[in-house]
């Protein structure tokens, strides 16, 4: 298991090196796509003095594999980016305490990954590899310095922090690199101002990663909570679909343990054996996933309109239920 943000001290490095040396093949992977330091290369006899050395000498927990919830991996969030907008580290760490129990004794039909993104930038892909993404967003204005966007323009400022600066790619184009690449045509460049129709926005970031200086995130910040991103296995590989469009982000998280927890009650009792939580939200229907969770259905659940003409009802929702008088019905309706 790692650290949050991995962040590791070199005295600790050494200290799985040593042991990997001794025991394995030394060779590493930094890190695998669940966020673990992945140990290449050793014999079966050796396994379990592996374990022991990491858990005893090192004081490191292993990696769950089963039915269990696997390590939360995230961001480095606010120790180091300008982009996070909550603490990822301290809800990663608050939860990866808070669920012990869940990490260490394997009681969910199949494997269950939490991933904290700070900003949409999404740096641990927690969209696509985790099936509870909590992804950093805003919900008020995009902040925009019209002085530091004349500076960008008059080539004062690198676009992209000099992230491209290894050669020449001529003067910055504001039109062409941030305004004609917004995906939903939201902004415009006119007598030397930058403006955005933020209700169209959907916060992909671009603007704000080539003008850093002049483009900033929101100030009400807080997070989008989204469900069932996995890789292929017997269903094919799917994104996570947003269930909760913002929440603040506040200890101690007790709203976003709130949702976790009765997503867990429902996959328990609902899924089949070996089924991630995307495959029973699939099968059983995003409509039963957000009774489950107490969350009325809002626009932002809908990805496209219907094209399935009929409509179905639930007999709670029908004036009179389903139950009706057939002969009074031939009455107002006579042929």
């Amino acid at each position: 298991a790692q650290p949050s943000g991995k962040y590791y001290t070199t005295e600790y490095l050494r200290g799985i090196m040593d042991i990997w040396d001794l025991r394995g093949s030394g060779l590493t992977n930094m890190h695998g796509s669940t966020g673990d330091i992945v140990l290449l290369g050793t014999t079966t006899p050796q396994l379990e003095e592996i374990f022991y050395d990491v858990t005893h000498k090192m004081n490191t927990d292993l990696g769950g594999s089963g039915g269990n919830l696997r390590t939360p991996a995230d961001c480095l969030g606010k120790s180091r980016c300008e982009f996070a907008c909550y603490d990822t580290q301290d809800l990663c760490h608050t939860l990866t305490n808070d669920y012990q129990d869940e990490l260490h004794r394997p009681a969910f039909p199949y494997k269950f990954k939490f991933k904290f993104d700070g900003c949409p930038n999404g740096c641990v892909a927690a969209i696509a590899r985790s099936d509870f993404s909590v992804i950093g967003t805003w919900k008020d204005d995009i902040r925009i310095d019209q002085e530091r966007v004349k500076a960008y323009v008059a080539g004062e400022f690198k676009a992209g922090g000099g992230s491209h600066s290894s050669r020449d790619w001529g003067k910055f184009d504001i039109v062409k690199e941030v305004v004609d690449r917004c995906p939903t045509g939201c902004m415009s460049y006119s007598g030397g101002k930058l403006a955005i129709d933020n209700a169209n926005c959907t916060r992909c970031m671009h603007c704000i990663n080539t003008m850093p200086a002049a483009v900033k995130i929101g100030k009400e910040t807080g997070t989008s909570i989204l469900l069932g991103a996995k890789a292929p296995i017997l269903d094919g590989a799917q994104m996570s679909s947003l269930l909760v469009p913002f929440v603040v982000v506040e200890k101690p998280y007790d709203e976003i343990k709130e949702v976790i927890e009765n997503i867990w009650d429902w996959w328990m009792e609902e899924g089949k054996n070996r089924e991630r939580v995307g495959e029973t939200m699939k099968r059983l229907s995003f409509q039963k996933l957000l009774e489950v969770t107490n969350i009325k259905a809002m626009p932002q659940h809908v990805v496209e309109p219907r094209s399935n003409p009929y409509i179905f009802f639930k007999e709670d929702e029908v004036p009179g239920g389903f139950a009706h008088d057939e002969k009074a019905y031939r009455q107002r309706h006579m042929r």
